[in-house]
């Protein structure tokens, strides 16, 4: 078969009923639009969302520094924090800081739904609906009364466009069509080619856990000559029944009409097409350079200042260009681009991967557990493909791209103090190198306006971010003048996401974007931490204030404290940004002056310290934490990912990272789990690693509705639909569970590519291939019987001859390998065959 076409390799997700909630509907993505497919007969809801639908504007972020500004906060009010944090006072420097609080950073929201109902008596039966986690397509089959009805749900990267096709077979069927929005719909358009809903953004939505804000979801006129928050969303849909409409006063109107009406229907149909497409004011302004003016033209050759005529004539274009192509053209140019992704890189432990299985019986019984692990590694990678796809819009969220609620968790934001990076862990060694770039494309944009509150709040230069941003590119602190400074207060966020950056060009060693646009931003980064280093009492260089996300300690008045200076968390990050400033300007050959200062700084970080009970120090001083069993592991940052603690190069601060693992505990929800895992892998403790997956894997029992507290004193699981939840439900559970099961099978940080570094005794079976590698390297491998069997290693540089370090167990090889060559080893890494790459 050719690769638009279904295999008999795919691995299948089944569910036998349509979805009765969000969280058992099936999830569809092309990077832009993203969809939930409920499924079912009568009522089929297809929730639908935009990447680029957030409430604010492109001024949002500067308008907040100007009223921080207002409010006192800056470089001189900056100096009274750090003495009072150096004198102990705690309540004085919480006080200081809560001016320095912007309000919030602004929401993801939910966008439209697709309704469908076919005419159907008592005697339909619903057969079920699969999800194709190979080439991202939803089917279900229908028996209405003798009568087959197949339809097939997909979001198209080429067509910019999510798909519905519907095939009759023994008869025909009838079918209603509606197109509904929870947002203000202020136009509504129907003709006989279909719908379309011209819908205003709210210009201000306040997070779920600020209830005092007078108007959580604030709506605002369009600025004249600016930015307008409108959003267009078109159906257009070709069949060959007898279409109707249903318009609003109007009744039915046959073939030929055209009204403001809610519904079209069909009689009578064989065959049926729908597309949904949109065009945002959001997505213009995401397209233009970041730092580009607002009336600056896009990419796309659109402007920030189109009308909302416009906006609605380009979804219905869009529509109507995908409809042209037809459904088989547009399933086959689908599945070609999707399957270019999910085919580069695959994961199987235990011997079963290929066929159709059912979530509930197969996967979240417990039973066979290698399945289980086969199976979220591809959702993990399925995920990420269908949210992050370049010049499609903003990253994945804390919900990826998929969210129907008005005021979700944590405004399903990007909060930058470890989930936002957990979504991307995975990205380049899983095969998905381009799903990564609009992260890039993030961090350039958080650069622009990080800049301004870099000079203007603390008087330094560089860039800066905190513990929370939004596609606007928000940088400030947030809380609103009462957030706690255990979250509030973290000037650490652009330094972990810079992290970002160097890792992007380690697995791809592409000189052309270190140059271009990863030593800018990496510079710029490093600027702002040379400049808010200070010397302290003891000739160290300290960051102050200074917190470990989200924790506290207990201070000498057995009350919580946040606030203290060089925490193990800021020393790890900037010590790792620091190094990689230092060869990104080696790999250039870049005489720089700035590379001075580095050096001079990089010897006066603080190292890593082992506190008196033998544990990894949190913090500079030995405090108790405040939550012993704390979610957050900030400072084993330095183990996972940053690689800088590891057991064969720092084996005593490795077995402080141990002790500190062992005494936070497991359990806690899929983000934390899967760091744990991710932890342990680093450590290469298999069994826990395998210990704390069969936790995070259970099936969550209780009403995922309901938010339980954040403290992890309930625990979360999977979701009916195979979502990690809390709850709320995050997707960088599943991202993150992807990217450390990979870690469990091979790892690549400090030179070295390890294979088989902590895989459990109870997968004694298992092989991965595409593996990307820091370096730029591949491999593939496979183990029996716990024992590798065979191993490739794959020089993905095209030029020259380069050395590999391999490591298994206790052996370590250097392998020679040429340019585009691939070299099998064998189980004692001896070189057997030599090739040259596919």
């Amino acid at each position: 078969m050719s690769k638009g076409q279904m295999t008999a390799g795919d691995l299948m997700l089944a569910w036998p009923r349509p979805a009765s909630n969000w969280f058992e509907a099936a999830p569809v993505g092309n990077g832009r639009l993203g969809a939930m497919v409920f499924g079912g007969v009568h009522r089929s809801r297809l929730q639908v969302n935009d990447s680029t639908v957030w409430s604010g504007e492109p001024e949002g972020p500067a308008k907040a520094l100007a009223e921080v500004l207002a409010s006192g906060a800056g470089p001189e009010r900056l100096a009274e924090v750090r003495q009072a944090v150096r004198d102990r006072d705690y309540r004085r420097a919480e006080a200081l800081l809560m001016s320095f609080e912007g309000r919030y950073s602004q929401e993801y929201l939910p966008f439209t739904d697709l309704w469908m109902s076919l005419a159907a008596g008592d005697d339909a039966v619903y057969q079920g609906r699969t999800l194709n986690l190979d080439d991202g397509v939803v089917t279900e089959v229908m028996d209405l009364g003798g009568r087959t009805v197949r339809r097939l749900t997909w979001a198209s990267r080429p067509a910019e466009a999510v798909c519905v096709e519907i095939t009759v077979e023994g008869g025909t069927a009838d079918m209603r069509v509606e197109l509904s929005s929870p947002l203000r719909v202020v136009s509504r358009t129907a003709d006989v080619s279909g719908l379309a809903l011209g819908i205003e953004i709210p210009v201000d939505g306040a997070p779920l856990h600020e209830p005092d804000v007078a108007e959580p979801l604030r709506y605002g006129a369009p600025v004249p000559g600016g930015y307008d928050p409108f959003a267009a969303v078109a159906v257009r849909i070709e069949t060959d029944g007898h279409v109707s409409l249903e318009t609003e006063g109007m009744g039915s109107v046959e073939t030929g009409g055209t009204g403001s009406g809610d519904a079209w229907s069909v009689r009578g149909m064989t065959r049926a097409l729908l597309v949904l497409t949109s065009s945002t004011s959001a997505a213009d302004f995401w397209a233009r350079p970041a730092g580009a003016a607002p009336s600056a033209p896009s990419a796309s050759s659109a402007s920030s200042s189109a009308t909302r005529e416009v906006h609605l004539k380009r979804a219905v274009r869009r529509a109507e260009a995908a409809v042209a192509a037809g459904a088989g053209e547009l399933l086959r140019a689908h599945r070609e681009d999707f399957r270019a992704l999910m085919d580069a890189t695959g994961l199987v432990i235990g011997t079963r991967r290929a066929g159709t299985f059912d979530v509930e019986r197969h996967v979240l019984t417990g039973a066979d557990e290698r399945l289980a692990a086969t199976v979220m590694f591809q959702l993990g990678r399925y995920l990420l493909a269908s949210a992050s796809r370049p010049h499609g819009g903003p990253p994945a969220n804390l919900q990826g791209i998929w969210n129907a609620d008005l005021r979700p968790a944590w405004s399903s934001n990007y909060t930058i103090n470890i989930n936002t990076q957990m979504n991307y862990w995975g990205a380049e060694p899983a095969g998905l190198p381009e799903c990564h770039e609009p992260l890039l494309d993030l961090i350039e944009r958080l650069s622009r306006t990080g800049r301004e509150v870099s000079r203007e709040l603390y008087g330094t230069g560089g860039w800066v971010a905190h513990h929370n941003t939004d596609m606007w590119g928000w940088a400030l602190p947030v809380g609103m003048g009462h957030g706690n400074p255990s979250w509030a207060i973290w000037m650490m966020g652009g330094v972990w996401l810079a992290q970002h950056l160097w890792d992007h060009f380690e697995f791809s060693q592409d000189l052309g974007f270190l140059r271009e646009r990863g030593w800018p931003l990496l510079r710029g980064c490093a600027e702002f931490c040379l400049d808010w280093l200070v010397d302290g009492p003891d000739g160290w260089l300290d960051t102050i204030p200074s917190t470990s996300p989200e924790n506290s300690f207990v201070s000498g008045g057995s009350a919580p404290e946040s606030l203290s200076f060089s925490t193990a968390m800021d020393m790890a990050l900037i010590r790792a940004l620091f190094t990689h400033c230092l060869d990104a300007a080696e790999a250039l050959g870049l005489d720089d002056p700035f590379s001075e200062r580095i050096r001079a700084a990089l010897p006066r970080l603080r190292p890593p310290g082992i506190a008196p009970d033998g544990r990894l120090r949190e913090w500079a001083e030995d405090h108790t934490e405040d939550d012993s069993h704390h979610r957050h592991l900030s400072h084993l940052i330095s183990v996972y990912p940053l690689g800088q603690i590891d057991p064969v190069e720092t084996p005593d601060l490795a077995a402080a990272a141990v002790r500190s693992l062992d005494a936070r505990g497991p359990g806690a929800m899929g983000w934390s789990w899967a760091w744990k895992i991710a932890l342990r892998a680093r450590l290469g403790d298999g069994r826990t690693a395998r210990d704390l997956f069969l936790e995070a894997t259970r099936p969550y029992s209780d009403d995922p509705v309901v938010n339980v507290p954040v403290d992890g004193s309930v625990w979360g699981g999977l979701l009916p639909n195979l979502f990690s939840t809390h709850p709320p439900f995050q997707i960088d559970g599943n991202y993150g569970l992807m990217a450390a099961l990979l870690e469990m099978v091979v790892q690549s940080h400090g030179g070295v590519i390890r294979v088989l570094p902590a895989v459990p005794a109870e997968w004694p079976d298992g092989s991965v291939w595409g593996v990307r590698c820091r370096g730029g390297w591949s491999v593939d491998l496979t183990w029996r019987g716990g024992e590798l069997t065979a191993l490739t290693i794959r020089n993905d540089i095209p030029d020259g001859v380069r050395t590999a370090r391999v490591r298994h167990g206790g052996t370590t090889a250097e392998v020679s390998v040429g340019g585009g060559e691939e070299v099998r080893l064998g189980p004692s890494l001896n070189v057997r065959e030599r090739t040259a790459s596919r």
